[in-house]
């Protein structure tokens, strides 16, 4: 997966980073809070519902247990009871009929709740239409009004709204109706008409956009208020025999929006109080709220993403400078400056920046010296070469002007100085086979020997496998030199023995002389002041070439002399470097 940081815009990935970062933020706040204050005002106001249901029950219950217990005390009236059996005459009924009607009256004008009463009997007597006081058939009972299919479960009941005639015109009226019974005997039903509007204003209280719905303990609607039509039908989810209060969400469909449904019920009432509250019209204030906090929160967005997109210039600002700067340098040129008056880390990474410029120049001042002095050094070189060919042609000139002299000794000493200059030349090679270093070494040997006469010796023991393996040129000469010249100075007799030998995967250079040792040929060097560069020379050319692993060992012998040791890799070919 592709790091997001190494592929985008610093000032893109801060911008966007903050933008997201501050927007999720905001989205969390908006969403909390409404959560919050909405659960928080759903719980208050079915709080504050409840009670307000629960006054409007125990005010609604009292009224209507009131018109119940009139219908019960008028039930049992002797009076009623004797006009309704039938063993009386024409004469007596009439009048006891006056008596009840009369009484009846009273209870309308008394109680300004009840609108009227109906008294359903056998044989009738018929009154004025509108009277307030009506005689009713028995057998229209079951055809007049939707209640009367209670009474055959039950001795009495309540039926929901409907409209009476009245002087004044049609009424909506609540009605309850009780059998009459007399000794087991059913004689008839008295009905008593209850003001629709007085339990309306109970229900209403003092709301006035309210939703509210009363049914009876079946769940059979009685009275409603409001746009109860929809509602109604959720309200059934309520169960009114076991439930006696609560609150539930009532979700909504693609008509009608979600709704809070609180009821109510009394203990020691048959009716239930519902009202239903739309859902926004309760989270109205917590959707305000989100609102502010969302407006807020986007002034703040805005203001922080203008903040963040200073505040990334000023980051990116000194980096694009510090980019521009390094696009555009170059060595001797014109080049940006960079500010001085960044104090911070800007300001040292400008600093670092100007170090590595003068560094920079600095070293490309000194590769100018440099390659300078390695022209100067090829031309020397070039010159250098010149040289040793010069002397080997005229070495080889002077060997024949000393054959054509009879001067043999000479000229055999000016063939072995021109034999050891070619091989000392190898064509500009730094390694050779052991044979040629071999033939060097036997080269200048020779010619010592013509120096001394017989009184120096000299042995070569190298196996024929080593012949062919590689060293540095010119590796034992300074050695076998030192031996002759410092070892043997005050003699007149010296034994040089050269031996290699393969150590593992080393090999073994062995010198022996039996010189006046290695102490005082040290000693005579420093009186004099001279010595050691040839020795020195090869000990530096082994750790350029080979690191410290191998190297070179001076000793004294024990009877008498000094011992070299040169330890050397075994080479099959020239090193590549």
């Amino acid at each position: 997966m592709t790091n997001i940081f190494k592929k985008f815009r610093i000032e893109s990935l801060f911008f966007r980073s903050f933008f997201v970062l501050i927007f999720l933020v905001l989205v969390s706040i908006v969403w909390t809070s409404y959560n919050i204050s909405s659960k928080a005002l759903v719980k208050n106001t079915s709080h504050y519902q409840q009670q307000l249901l629960e006054e409007l029950n125990n005010e609604i219950s009292t009224r209507l247990t009131m018109i119940e217990q009139i219908s019960l005390s008028t039930s049992r009236d002797n009076e009623l009871i004797r006009l309704l059996w039938n063993s009386q005459d024409e004469f007596d009924r009439h009048q006891k009929a006056d008596n009840v009607q009369n009484a009846m009256a009273n209870l309308t004008y008394s109680i300004p709740i009840i609108q009227g009463i109906d008294l359903y009997m056998e044989r009738p007597f018929r009154k004025e239409e509108n009277s307030y006081i009506q005689f009713w058939d028995i057998e229209d009972l079951d055809n007049r009004r939707e209640w009367s299919q209670y009474l055959d479960k039950s001795d009495f009941a309540w039926t929901s709204e409907y409209e009476i005639p009245s002087f004044t015109g049609n009424v909506p009226v609540l009605s309850f109706g009780r059998k009459i019974l007399f000794n087991d005997t059913f004689l008839g039903v008295v009905v008593i008409h209850v003001k629709a509007e007085e339990i309306r204003t109970l229900l209403k209280g003092r709301s006035r956009d309210s939703n509210r719905i009363m049914t009876d303990s079946n769940g059979q609607e009685i009275l409603k208020i409001g746009d109860m039509q929809e509602q109604l039908e959720m309200s059934q989810r309520v169960n009114m025999e076991t439930e006696k209060s609560g609150f539930i969400h009532i979700r909504g469909n693609s008509t009608v929006g979600d709704s809070l449904l609180v009821y109510s019920k009394l203990n020691d009432s048959n009716w239930t109080l519902v009202e239903m509250t739309p859902w926004n019209q309760i989270t109205a204030s917590s959707i305000r709220l989100a609102e502010v906090i969302g407006i807020i929160g986007v002034a703040a967005v805005l203001l922080m993403l203008m903040l963040t997109l200073y505040l990334s210039r000023q980051f990116t600002k000194p980096i694009n400078m510090l980019v521009s700067a390094m696009s555009s340098y170059s060595i001797g040129g014109k080049n940006q400056d960079l500010p001085g008056d960044y104090q911070n880390e800007f300001g040292y990474l400008f600093a670092g920046y100007r170090k590595q410029n003068e560094r920079i120049e600095d070293l490309y001042v000194s590769l100018q010296q440099r390659y300078e002095q390695q022209r100067k050094a090829e031309i020397e070189a070039l010159q250098a070469n010149i040289n040793p060919h010069f002397l080997y042609n005229m070495l080889d000139q002077l060997n024949w002007m000393a054959i054509e002299a009879g001067h043999e000794e000479l000229s055999r000493i000016l063939e072995l100085m021109g034999q050891m200059f070619r091989i000392g030349l190898s064509n500009g090679d730094s390694f050779i086979p052991i044979a040629n270093e071999l033939e060097h070494i036997k080269c200048y040997l020779e010619i010592q020997q013509l120096r001394w006469g017989n009184g120096l010796h000299y042995a070569i023991d190298v196996p024929v496998d080593v012949m062919e393996l590689y060293i540095p040129k010119l590796t034992l000469q300074p050695f076998v030199e030192n031996s002759i010249v410092h070892g043997f100075n005050t003699r007149l007799a010296g034994y040089v023995h050269i031996q290699m030998n393969r150590l593992g995967n080393s090999l073994q250079i062995i010198i022996d002389d039996d010189g006046i040792g290695l102490q005082q040929v040290v000693e005579n060097k420093r009186k004099r002041h001279t010595g050691g560069y040839g020795v020195r020379n090869v000990r530096e050319r082994i750790a350029g070439y080979f690191r410290h692993i191998y190297g070179v060992e001076l000793y004294e012998r024990e009877e008498g002399g000094t011992r070299v040791e040169i330890f050397l890799p075994l080479l099959t070919e020239p090193p590549t470097k």
